[in-house]
Protein backbone atom coordinates (compact mmCIF):
# COMPACT_ATOMS: atom_id res chain seq x y z
CA UNK A 1 0.00 0.00 0.00
CA UNK A 2 1.06 3.56 -0.65
CA UNK A 3 1.20 5.27 2.76
CA UNK A 4 -1.15 8.20 3.21
CA UNK A 5 0.56 11.60 3.06
CA UNK A 6 1.59 13.03 6.41
CA UNK A 7 -1.12 15.68 6.73
CA UNK A 8 -2.27 17.50 9.84
CA UNK A 9 -5.36 15.78 11.17
CA UNK A 10 -7.13 17.82 13.81
CA UNK A 11 -9.40 16.21 16.41
CA UNK A 12 -13.07 16.11 15.33
CA UNK A 13 -14.78 19.50 15.69
CA UNK A 14 -17.38 18.76 18.36
CA UNK A 15 -19.51 21.82 17.56
CA UNK A 16 -19.82 20.84 13.92
CA UNK A 17 -20.54 17.23 14.87
CA UNK A 18 -23.26 18.28 17.34
CA UNK A 19 -24.93 20.63 14.84
CA UNK A 20 -24.97 17.93 12.14
CA UNK A 21 -26.28 15.31 14.55
CA UNK A 22 -29.10 17.61 15.67
CA UNK A 23 -29.93 18.73 12.12
CA UNK A 24 -29.78 15.39 10.28
CA UNK A 25 -30.52 12.83 12.98
CA UNK A 26 -30.06 9.28 11.66
CA UNK A 27 -28.69 10.65 8.39
CA UNK A 28 -25.52 11.67 10.24
CA UNK A 29 -23.27 8.86 11.42
CA UNK A 30 -20.02 8.62 13.36
CA UNK A 31 -20.15 4.81 13.46
CA UNK A 32 -16.62 3.41 12.96
CA UNK A 33 -17.94 0.95 10.37
CA UNK A 34 -19.69 3.66 8.35
CA UNK A 35 -16.71 6.01 8.55
CA UNK A 36 -14.30 3.24 7.54
CA UNK A 37 -16.46 2.37 4.53
CA UNK A 38 -16.42 6.01 3.41
CA UNK A 39 -12.66 6.43 3.78
CA UNK A 40 -11.61 3.84 1.22
CA UNK A 41 -12.05 3.17 -2.47
CA UNK A 42 -11.13 0.13 -4.60
CA UNK A 43 -7.45 1.06 -4.82
CA UNK A 44 -4.43 -0.31 -2.96
CA UNK A 45 -3.83 3.08 -1.30
CA UNK A 46 -4.04 3.37 2.47
CA UNK A 47 -7.59 4.42 3.49
CA UNK A 48 -8.40 7.22 5.94
CA UNK A 49 -11.87 7.45 7.52
CA UNK A 50 -13.70 10.76 7.99
CA UNK A 51 -14.89 11.88 11.42
CA UNK A 52 -18.53 11.68 10.35
CA UNK A 53 -20.75 10.96 7.34
CA UNK A 54 -23.84 12.92 6.27
CA UNK A 55 -26.28 11.38 3.80
CA UNK A 56 -27.52 14.41 1.87
CA UNK A 57 -30.81 14.59 -0.05
CA UNK A 58 -30.69 17.99 -1.80
CA UNK A 59 -28.34 20.66 -3.10
CA UNK A 60 -29.57 22.97 -0.34
CA UNK A 61 -28.55 20.41 2.29
CA UNK A 62 -25.10 20.05 0.72
CA UNK A 63 -24.74 23.85 0.76
CA UNK A 64 -25.81 23.93 4.41
CA UNK A 65 -23.22 21.29 5.36
CA UNK A 66 -20.42 22.95 3.41
CA UNK A 67 -21.25 26.39 4.87
CA UNK A 68 -21.06 25.00 8.40
CA UNK A 69 -17.76 23.24 7.68
CA UNK A 70 -16.34 26.37 6.03
CA UNK A 71 -17.12 28.46 9.09
CA UNK A 72 -15.05 26.09 11.23
CA UNK A 73 -12.44 25.13 8.59
CA UNK A 74 -13.47 21.46 8.70
CA UNK A 75 -12.53 19.33 5.65
CA UNK A 76 -15.30 18.16 3.31
CA UNK A 77 -15.06 15.01 1.15
CA UNK A 78 -17.75 14.08 -1.36
CA UNK A 79 -18.60 10.37 -1.76
CA UNK A 80 -20.56 8.58 -4.49
CA UNK A 81 -20.10 4.81 -4.73
CA UNK A 82 -16.45 4.47 -3.64
CA UNK A 83 -15.22 2.87 -6.87
CA UNK A 84 -12.32 5.27 -7.53
CA UNK A 85 -8.76 3.98 -7.85
CA UNK A 86 -6.28 6.61 -6.62
CA UNK A 87 -7.30 7.21 -2.99
CA UNK A 88 -9.76 9.96 -3.95
CA UNK A 89 -12.12 9.55 -1.00
CA UNK A 90 -9.57 9.05 1.78
CA UNK A 91 -10.22 11.65 4.48
CA UNK A 92 -6.54 12.48 4.93
CA UNK A 93 -7.28 15.31 7.39
CA UNK A 94 -10.46 13.86 8.84
CA UNK A 95 -13.56 16.01 8.53
CA UNK A 96 -17.03 15.40 7.16
CA UNK A 97 -17.91 13.08 4.28
CA UNK A 98 -21.00 14.07 2.26
CA UNK A 99 -22.52 10.91 0.78
CA UNK A 100 -24.68 11.83 -2.25
CA UNK A 101 -25.89 8.29 -3.02
CA UNK A 102 -29.42 9.18 -1.90
CA UNK A 103 -29.46 12.14 -4.30
CA UNK A 104 -30.46 9.73 -7.05
CA UNK A 105 -33.26 11.34 -9.03
CA UNK A 106 -33.38 11.79 -12.79
CA UNK A 107 -34.55 15.40 -12.82
CA UNK A 108 -35.33 15.94 -16.51
CA UNK A 109 -35.03 14.18 -19.86
CA UNK A 110 -35.22 16.08 -23.15
CA UNK A 111 -35.41 13.49 -25.92
CA UNK A 112 -35.66 16.26 -28.53
CA UNK A 113 -32.42 17.88 -27.32
CA UNK A 114 -30.66 14.58 -26.57
CA UNK A 115 -29.81 15.55 -23.00
CA UNK A 116 -30.69 14.73 -19.41
CA UNK A 117 -30.19 16.28 -15.96
CA UNK A 118 -29.55 13.96 -13.02
CA UNK A 119 -28.62 14.29 -9.38
CA UNK A 120 -25.04 13.36 -8.56
CA UNK A 121 -25.91 10.05 -6.90
CA UNK A 122 -27.57 8.52 -9.98
CA UNK A 123 -25.45 5.61 -11.26
CA UNK A 124 -24.73 4.93 -14.91
CA UNK A 125 -26.73 1.68 -14.91
CA UNK A 126 -29.66 3.36 -13.17
CA UNK A 127 -29.64 6.12 -15.79
CA UNK A 128 -29.62 3.74 -18.75
CA UNK A 129 -32.41 1.69 -17.19
CA UNK A 130 -34.45 4.90 -16.84
CA UNK A 131 -33.74 5.83 -20.48
CA UNK A 132 -34.52 2.38 -21.86
CA UNK A 133 -37.91 3.31 -23.38
CA UNK A 134 -36.75 6.63 -24.85
CA UNK A 135 -34.50 5.18 -27.55
CA UNK A 136 -31.56 7.02 -25.98
CA UNK A 137 -28.58 5.93 -23.91
CA UNK A 138 -25.69 7.31 -21.86
CA UNK A 139 -22.50 5.84 -23.37
CA UNK A 140 -19.74 6.42 -20.80
CA UNK A 141 -18.91 3.03 -19.34
CA UNK A 142 -16.00 2.84 -16.87
CA UNK A 143 -16.88 -0.69 -15.81
CA UNK A 144 -17.98 -0.10 -12.24
CA UNK A 145 -21.55 1.08 -11.65
CA UNK A 146 -20.17 4.45 -10.60
CA UNK A 147 -22.22 7.52 -9.70
CA UNK A 148 -22.56 10.24 -12.33
CA UNK A 149 -21.18 12.78 -9.85
CA UNK A 150 -18.11 10.65 -9.19
CA UNK A 151 -17.59 9.98 -12.90
CA UNK A 152 -17.73 13.72 -13.52
CA UNK A 153 -15.34 14.49 -10.68
CA UNK A 154 -12.74 12.02 -11.99
CA UNK A 155 -13.31 12.76 -15.71
CA UNK A 156 -14.10 9.08 -16.27
CA UNK A 157 -14.22 7.32 -19.61
CA UNK A 158 -14.12 3.58 -20.37
CA UNK A 159 -14.76 1.14 -23.17
CA UNK A 160 -16.94 3.40 -25.35
CA UNK A 161 -14.58 6.39 -25.29
CA UNK A 162 -13.08 5.71 -28.71
CA UNK A 163 -16.42 6.65 -30.34
CA UNK A 164 -18.36 8.67 -27.76
CA UNK A 165 -15.59 10.43 -25.87
CA UNK A 166 -15.20 10.84 -22.10
CA UNK A 167 -17.05 12.75 -19.39
CA UNK A 168 -15.17 15.84 -20.59
CA UNK A 169 -17.12 15.75 -23.87
CA UNK A 170 -20.39 14.48 -22.37
CA UNK A 171 -21.06 16.95 -19.53
CA UNK A 172 -22.95 20.06 -20.63
CA UNK A 173 -23.56 21.77 -17.29
CA UNK A 174 -23.12 21.30 -13.55
CA UNK A 175 -24.59 22.52 -10.29
CA UNK A 176 -21.73 22.89 -7.82
CA UNK A 177 -21.55 23.88 -4.14
CA UNK A 178 -18.38 25.93 -3.66
CA UNK A 179 -16.10 25.87 -0.62
CA UNK A 180 -17.89 28.82 0.99
CA UNK A 181 -21.36 27.28 0.48
CA UNK A 182 -22.36 29.26 -2.61
CA UNK A 183 -24.27 27.32 -5.26
CA UNK A 184 -23.44 27.94 -8.92
CA UNK A 185 -24.60 26.59 -12.26
CA UNK A 186 -21.65 26.39 -14.62
CA UNK A 187 -23.51 26.65 -17.96
CA UNK A 188 -26.85 26.41 -19.75
CA UNK A 189 -27.96 23.53 -21.96
CA UNK A 190 -26.86 24.96 -25.31
CA UNK A 191 -24.48 22.66 -27.21
CA UNK A 192 -21.97 25.47 -27.56
CA UNK A 193 -21.27 28.79 -25.88
CA UNK A 194 -18.62 31.51 -25.97
CA UNK A 195 -19.88 33.17 -22.79
CA UNK A 196 -17.10 33.61 -20.25
CA UNK A 197 -14.73 31.08 -18.71
CA UNK A 198 -15.54 27.41 -19.25
CA UNK A 199 -16.35 26.59 -15.63
CA UNK A 200 -17.90 23.25 -16.56
CA UNK A 201 -14.58 21.90 -17.83
CA UNK A 202 -12.86 23.31 -14.73
CA UNK A 203 -14.97 21.19 -12.39
CA UNK A 204 -14.97 18.07 -14.60
CA UNK A 205 -11.94 16.20 -13.26
CA UNK A 206 -11.48 18.37 -10.17
CA UNK A 207 -11.97 15.34 -7.86
CA UNK A 208 -13.93 17.27 -5.25
CA UNK A 209 -11.05 19.69 -4.59
CA UNK A 210 -12.91 22.79 -5.84
CA UNK A 211 -16.51 22.06 -4.88
CA UNK A 212 -19.19 19.40 -4.47
CA UNK A 213 -21.05 18.49 -7.67
CA UNK A 214 -24.77 17.99 -6.93
CA UNK A 215 -26.37 17.67 -10.36
CA UNK A 216 -25.12 17.05 -13.88
CA UNK A 217 -26.55 17.74 -17.35
CA UNK A 218 -25.34 15.19 -19.90
CA UNK A 219 -25.41 14.57 -23.63
CA UNK A 220 -27.32 11.48 -24.72
CA UNK A 221 -27.13 9.42 -27.89
CA UNK A 222 -29.62 7.40 -29.89
CA UNK A 223 -29.44 3.64 -29.45
CA UNK A 224 -27.87 2.34 -32.68
CA UNK A 225 -29.99 0.43 -35.17
CA UNK A 226 -27.43 -2.37 -35.27
CA UNK A 227 -24.89 -3.48 -32.63
CA UNK A 228 -22.47 -6.34 -33.12
CA UNK A 229 -19.51 -7.50 -31.00
CA UNK A 230 -16.63 -9.75 -31.99
CA UNK A 231 -13.58 -11.40 -30.42
CA UNK A 232 -10.37 -11.96 -32.37
CA UNK A 233 -7.09 -13.54 -31.11
CA UNK A 234 -3.68 -12.51 -32.45
CA UNK A 235 -0.18 -14.04 -32.49
CA UNK A 236 1.27 -11.18 -30.42
CA UNK A 237 0.32 -8.05 -28.52
CA UNK A 238 2.08 -5.98 -31.18
CA UNK A 239 -0.08 -7.53 -33.92
CA UNK A 240 -3.25 -6.72 -31.96
CA UNK A 241 -2.13 -3.15 -31.29
CA UNK A 242 -1.08 -2.61 -34.93
CA UNK A 243 -4.55 -3.74 -36.00
CA UNK A 244 -6.08 -1.22 -33.62
CA UNK A 245 -3.87 1.61 -34.89
CA UNK A 246 -4.70 0.79 -38.51
CA UNK A 247 -8.42 0.72 -37.68
CA UNK A 248 -8.35 4.12 -36.00
CA UNK A 249 -6.13 5.75 -38.62
CA UNK A 250 -8.45 4.46 -41.37
CA UNK A 251 -11.32 6.34 -39.73
CA UNK A 252 -13.46 3.28 -38.98
CA UNK A 253 -16.08 4.59 -36.48
CA UNK A 254 -15.69 1.61 -34.17
CA UNK A 255 -17.52 1.88 -30.84
CA UNK A 256 -15.20 -0.23 -28.69
CA UNK A 257 -11.86 -1.96 -29.13
CA UNK A 258 -10.34 -3.55 -26.05
CA UNK A 259 -7.01 -5.34 -25.70
CA UNK A 260 -6.43 -8.27 -23.34
CA UNK A 261 -3.11 -10.10 -23.20
CA UNK A 262 -2.90 -13.90 -22.95
CA UNK A 263 -2.77 -13.93 -19.12
CA UNK A 264 -5.79 -11.64 -18.89
CA UNK A 265 -7.72 -13.86 -21.35
CA UNK A 266 -6.89 -16.94 -19.29
CA UNK A 267 -8.10 -15.17 -16.14
CA UNK A 268 -11.30 -13.98 -17.83
CA UNK A 269 -12.07 -17.46 -19.16
CA UNK A 270 -11.73 -18.97 -15.68
CA UNK A 271 -13.56 -16.21 -13.82
CA UNK A 272 -16.47 -15.71 -16.25
CA UNK A 273 -16.63 -19.31 -17.51
CA UNK A 274 -15.82 -18.50 -21.14
CA UNK A 275 -13.87 -20.50 -23.71
CA UNK A 276 -11.98 -17.98 -25.84
CA UNK A 277 -8.46 -18.63 -27.13
CA UNK A 278 -5.72 -17.89 -24.59
CA UNK A 279 -3.81 -15.37 -26.71
CA UNK A 280 -3.47 -11.60 -27.07
CA UNK A 281 -7.01 -10.66 -28.03
CA UNK A 282 -9.09 -7.71 -29.25
CA UNK A 283 -12.73 -7.29 -28.31
CA UNK A 284 -14.62 -5.18 -30.85
CA UNK A 285 -18.05 -3.58 -30.87
CA UNK A 286 -19.63 -1.96 -33.92
CA UNK A 287 -22.54 0.52 -33.86
CA UNK A 288 -24.56 1.98 -36.74
CA UNK A 289 -26.99 1.01 -39.47
CA UNK A 290 -27.09 -2.59 -40.64
CA UNK A 291 -25.09 -1.77 -43.77
CA UNK A 292 -22.71 0.52 -41.86
CA UNK A 293 -21.92 -2.19 -39.31
CA UNK A 294 -21.33 -4.73 -42.08
CA UNK A 295 -18.85 -2.34 -43.73
CA UNK A 296 -17.04 -1.70 -40.45
CA UNK A 297 -16.74 -5.43 -39.75
CA UNK A 298 -15.41 -6.15 -43.25
CA UNK A 299 -12.70 -3.48 -42.94
CA UNK A 300 -11.62 -4.61 -39.48
CA UNK A 301 -11.57 -8.24 -40.58
CA UNK A 302 -9.17 -7.30 -43.37
CA UNK A 303 -6.91 -5.33 -41.00
CA UNK A 304 -6.94 -8.21 -38.51
CA UNK A 305 -6.08 -10.82 -41.13
CA UNK A 306 -3.20 -8.66 -42.32
CA UNK A 307 -1.71 -8.87 -38.80
CA UNK A 308 -2.38 -12.55 -38.19
CA UNK A 309 -5.81 -12.37 -36.57
CA UNK A 310 -7.02 -15.94 -36.84
CA UNK A 311 -10.80 -15.80 -36.50
CA UNK A 312 -13.74 -13.57 -35.60
CA UNK A 313 -16.19 -14.94 -33.03
CA UNK A 314 -19.34 -12.83 -33.01
CA UNK A 315 -21.65 -11.98 -30.13
CA UNK A 316 -24.64 -10.40 -31.84
CA UNK A 317 -27.50 -10.98 -29.40
CA UNK A 318 -27.91 -8.62 -26.45
CA UNK A 319 -27.39 -11.51 -24.02
CA UNK A 320 -24.11 -12.55 -25.66
CA UNK A 321 -22.85 -8.97 -25.81
CA UNK A 322 -23.75 -8.30 -22.19
CA UNK A 323 -21.95 -11.48 -21.11
CA UNK A 324 -18.85 -10.53 -23.11
CA UNK A 325 -18.63 -6.96 -21.81
CA UNK A 326 -19.42 -7.98 -18.25
CA UNK A 327 -16.51 -10.40 -18.49
CA UNK A 328 -14.31 -7.55 -19.71
CA UNK A 329 -15.44 -5.30 -16.87
CA UNK A 330 -14.73 -8.09 -14.39
CA UNK A 331 -11.18 -8.39 -15.71
CA UNK A 332 -9.69 -6.78 -12.58
CA UNK A 333 -11.42 -9.30 -10.32
CA UNK A 334 -10.48 -12.12 -12.70
CA UNK A 335 -6.78 -11.29 -12.33
CA UNK A 336 -7.17 -10.97 -8.53
CA UNK A 337 -8.61 -14.48 -8.51
CA UNK A 338 -5.35 -15.82 -9.99
CA UNK A 339 -3.66 -15.12 -6.65
CA UNK A 340 -6.10 -15.47 -3.74
CA UNK A 341 -5.20 -13.14 -0.90
CA UNK A 342 -3.16 -10.87 -3.15
CA UNK A 343 -3.64 -7.13 -3.40
CA UNK A 344 -4.46 -5.48 -6.72
CA UNK A 345 -2.87 -2.44 -8.33
CA UNK A 346 -4.12 -1.08 -11.65
CA UNK A 347 -1.86 1.32 -13.56
CA UNK A 348 -3.29 3.79 -16.06
CA UNK A 349 -1.46 5.60 -18.86
CA UNK A 350 -2.51 6.98 -22.23
CA UNK A 351 -0.35 7.87 -25.23
CA UNK A 352 -0.93 9.22 -28.74
CA UNK A 353 -2.22 6.38 -30.90
CA UNK A 354 0.90 6.50 -33.11
CA UNK A 355 3.10 5.61 -30.10
CA UNK A 356 0.79 2.95 -28.64
CA UNK A 357 2.45 -0.13 -30.13
CA UNK A 358 5.88 1.09 -29.05
CA UNK A 359 4.72 1.87 -25.51
CA UNK A 360 2.95 -1.46 -25.00
CA UNK A 361 5.82 -3.46 -26.55
CA UNK A 362 8.37 -1.81 -24.23
CA UNK A 363 6.06 -2.38 -21.29
CA UNK A 364 5.65 -6.04 -22.23
CA UNK A 365 9.44 -6.41 -22.17
CA UNK A 366 9.58 -4.67 -18.80
CA UNK A 367 7.20 -7.25 -17.33
CA UNK A 368 9.33 -10.25 -18.26
CA UNK A 369 10.55 -11.86 -15.06
CA UNK A 370 8.19 -9.84 -12.84
CA UNK A 371 7.55 -11.87 -9.69
CA UNK A 372 4.01 -10.49 -9.26
CA UNK A 373 1.03 -11.45 -11.42
CA UNK A 374 0.89 -8.84 -14.18
CA UNK A 375 -1.65 -8.64 -17.02
CA UNK A 376 -2.04 -5.99 -19.72
CA UNK A 377 -5.51 -4.74 -20.63
CA UNK A 378 -6.71 -1.52 -22.15
CA UNK A 379 -9.04 0.73 -24.09
CA UNK A 380 -6.51 0.78 -26.89
CA UNK A 381 -8.76 2.58 -29.37
CA UNK A 382 -7.88 5.85 -27.66
CA UNK A 383 -4.34 4.92 -26.58
CA UNK A 384 -5.24 4.03 -22.97
CA UNK A 385 -4.01 0.83 -21.29
CA UNK A 386 -3.37 -0.66 -17.87
CA UNK A 387 -1.25 -3.24 -16.12
CA UNK A 388 -3.18 -5.22 -13.54
CA UNK A 389 -0.72 -6.30 -10.83
CA UNK A 390 -1.57 -8.77 -8.05
CA UNK A 391 1.06 -8.86 -5.31
CA UNK A 392 1.74 -9.57 -1.67
CA UNK A 393 1.69 -6.20 0.16
CA UNK A 394 3.86 -7.72 2.91
CA UNK A 395 6.57 -8.68 0.43
CA UNK A 396 8.84 -5.62 0.26
CA UNK A 397 10.68 -6.97 -2.79
CA UNK A 398 7.48 -7.36 -4.79
CA UNK A 399 6.17 -3.96 -3.72
CA UNK A 400 9.44 -2.29 -4.76
CA UNK A 401 9.46 -4.21 -8.05
CA UNK A 402 5.97 -3.22 -9.19
CA UNK A 403 6.45 0.35 -7.96
CA UNK A 404 9.55 0.60 -10.16
CA UNK A 405 7.74 -0.89 -13.17
CA UNK A 406 4.82 1.49 -12.66
CA UNK A 407 7.15 4.49 -12.41
CA UNK A 408 8.98 3.49 -15.58
CA UNK A 409 5.65 3.02 -17.36
CA UNK A 410 4.42 6.48 -16.39
CA UNK A 411 7.64 8.22 -17.40
CA UNK A 412 7.69 6.21 -20.65
CA UNK A 413 4.17 7.47 -21.44
CA UNK A 414 5.01 11.09 -20.54
CA UNK A 415 8.17 10.91 -22.71
CA UNK A 416 5.89 9.89 -25.59
CA UNK A 417 3.78 13.02 -24.98
CA UNK A 418 1.19 10.95 -23.14
CA UNK A 419 -0.32 11.22 -19.70
CA UNK A 420 0.15 9.59 -16.29
CA UNK A 421 -3.58 8.83 -16.12
CA UNK A 422 -6.03 8.33 -18.94
CA UNK A 423 -9.07 7.86 -16.71
CA UNK A 424 -8.34 6.99 -13.08
CA UNK A 425 -7.39 10.53 -12.01
CA UNK A 426 -4.71 11.81 -9.61
CA UNK A 427 -6.14 11.46 -6.10
CA UNK A 428 -3.18 11.36 -3.74
CA UNK A 429 -1.56 8.41 -5.50
CA UNK A 430 -0.27 10.27 -8.59
CA UNK A 431 0.52 13.76 -7.34
CA UNK A 432 4.22 13.49 -8.11
CA UNK A 433 3.48 12.15 -11.59
CA UNK A 434 1.25 15.17 -12.22
CA UNK A 435 4.25 17.43 -11.61
CA UNK A 436 6.37 15.33 -13.97
CA UNK A 437 3.68 15.67 -16.64
CA UNK A 438 2.65 19.33 -16.27
CA UNK A 439 5.62 21.04 -14.66
CA UNK A 440 5.01 24.74 -14.00
CA UNK A 441 1.35 24.38 -15.00
CA UNK A 442 0.77 22.68 -11.63
CA UNK A 443 1.47 26.03 -9.94
CA UNK A 444 -1.43 27.49 -11.94
CA UNK A 445 -3.65 24.65 -10.75
CA UNK A 446 -2.55 25.45 -7.21
CA UNK A 447 -3.50 29.12 -7.70
CA UNK A 448 -6.98 28.09 -8.87
CA UNK A 449 -7.35 25.82 -5.85
CA UNK A 450 -6.31 28.57 -3.43
CA UNK A 451 -8.62 31.07 -5.08
CA UNK A 452 -11.73 28.88 -4.87
CA UNK A 453 -10.81 27.11 -1.62
CA UNK A 454 -8.53 29.42 0.40
CA UNK A 455 -8.81 27.34 3.58
CA UNK A 456 -8.13 24.06 1.74
CA UNK A 457 -11.20 22.28 3.10
CA UNK A 458 -12.37 20.62 -0.14
CA UNK A 459 -10.92 17.10 -0.26
CA UNK A 460 -7.48 18.25 0.94
CA UNK A 461 -4.35 16.36 -0.05
CA UNK A 462 -5.58 15.47 -3.55
CA UNK A 463 -4.31 16.55 -7.01
CA UNK A 464 -2.09 19.45 -5.81
CA UNK A 465 -0.24 20.12 -2.57
CA UNK A 466 -1.28 23.30 -0.78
Amino acid sequence: MLPAPDLRRDPPNRLVMDVLRQRFGERFSTSPAVCEQHGKDESFHTPAPPDGVVFAHTTDEVAEIVTLCAQHKVPVIAFGTGTSLEGHVAALRGGICIDVAQMNKVLRVSAEDLDVTVEAGVTRKQLNEYLRDTGLFFPIDPGADASIGGMTATRASGTNAVRYGTMRETVLSLTVVLADGRVIRTARRARKSAAGYDLTRLFVGSEGTLGVITDVTLRLYGIPEQISAAVCPFPSIKAAVDTTVMTIQAGVPIARVELLDALQMSAVNKYSKLDYAVAPTLLFEFHGTKRGVEEQIQMVKEFSAEHGGTEFRFASSMEERNKLWQARHDGYYAVLALRPGGKGLATDVCVPISRLAECITETEQDLKGCSAVAAIVGHVGDGNFHIGFVFDPENAKEVAEISAINERLVHRAIAMDGTCTGEHGIGYGKMDFLIAEHGEAVSVMRMIKKSLDPDNIMNPGKIVRV
